[in-house]
């Protein structure tokens, strides 16, 4: 597990998490990962992880841990996951310098 400023985790994102976290009695981890698809070409995935592996990238808030593994973090670099609630509804979502294009909904996007 390596520490580092290549991603990093809102103050309403590591709340949110810690909430989602405590409720479920797992610890608060976040993993971020990016597949293939969605209609941009990439998506995010997140989920509540019950460890952190040995090569995953790391970021700490208020106890809150994100991780991410080595190839999402390739196309995530720099980014910053939040937590938005709006209108629309409420969401994690990642403000990603790398996206050159990314889809309405802001779960997909594309480099």
């Amino acid at each position: 597990m390596s520490e580092a400023a290549d991603i990093s985790l809102s103050p309403n994102a590591a709340a949110r998490v810690a909430a989602i976290a405590a409720r479920q009695g797992k610890p608060a981890i976040l993993r971020l990962s990016v597949d293939g698809g969605g209609c941009a070409g990439f998506q995010y995935r997140f989920g509540l992880a019950d460890a952190v592996d040995a090569d995953d990238v790391t970021a700490e808030r208020d106890g809150v841990v994100l991780a991410v593994d080595p190839v999402s973090l390739d196309l995530v670099r720099g980014s910053t996951v939040d937590f938005v609630e709006s209108l629309g509804g409420a969401a994690f979502q990642v403000a990603n310098p790398n996206a050159q294009s990314g889809c309405g909904c802001g779960t997909s996007f594309s480099v």
